[in-house]
């Protein structure tokens, strides 16, 4: 934690490989807190009581984005429960999923869902030339090691990724996407079932229904 750490990584393309070394150090700033009361006690991080919001009004800013979201998507309460029975009626919901952002963000670990969401994106791309670019994107914006939104890879995956950018296709990240889904799924899933995000969210929508 209190140091910094040198890593190597290869860029392989069409015109060779290239090498990059660099120094940065793993210490991330204290996360703000994101609760439905704007308050900063904090109750979902319970684990870390020392990090509280940096203001009220940055907590009410992420609140307010988020709930001008839902009213847009308007999920049922019955949709919103679904997300508890499993991280896949989570990810397959639109509306899920940029809860489950807001919430990642909260932790510092957007990037997750941002490099899941690009690697869709290239699923679906048919184009060479765009495959090309896409690919290169993805790589430099999340599996780099310059890029401060760079996701945990272990070492084998990003020997694939560097073999594959060779020749660039569709499913290159197919196994670093993997990896970022189970993550996603083991670590940051649990805390999301049990922060006052996701249960204020179901709470204050079975209370609308009951009123209506």
């Amino acid at each position: 934690m209190g140091g910094g750490r040198t890593e190597t990584s290869a860029l392989s393309g069409t015109g060779g490989g290239r090498a990059i070394t660099t120094t940065h150090n793993s210490q991330r700033p204290n996360a703000c807190c994101f609760c439905w009361c704007c308050c900063c006690s904090c109750s979902w991080y319970g684990h870390s009581p020392e990090l509280t919001c940096a203001t009220e009004k940055q907590c009410k800013a992420t609140l307010a984005a988020t709930y001008l979201f839902l009213l847009s998507t308007k999920p049922s309460v019955e949709e919103m429960r679904l997300w508890s029975q499993s991280f896949d009626k989570l990810m397959k919901n639109p509306a899920g999923r940029n809860v489950f952002r807001e919430f990642l963000r909260t932790e510092y670990s957007e990037e997750n869902m941002l490099f899941w969401l690009a690697c869709e994106d290239l699923k679906q791309e048919m184009n060479k030339n765009a495959i090309e670019e896409k690919a290169r994107s993805i790589y430099e914006d999340y599996i780099s090691i310059l890029s401060p939104k760079e996701v945990s890879l272990d070492a084998r995956v990003r020997e694939v990724i560097n073999k594959k950018m060779q020749e660039p296709t569709p499913h290159t990240f197919e196994d670093a996407q993997l990896q970022i889904y189970t993550l996603m799924h083991r670590d940051s899933y649990p805390r999301f079932l049990s922060s006052s995000i996701y249960k204020s969210l179901v709470h204050g929508g079975s209370r609308t229904s009951s009123e209506s």
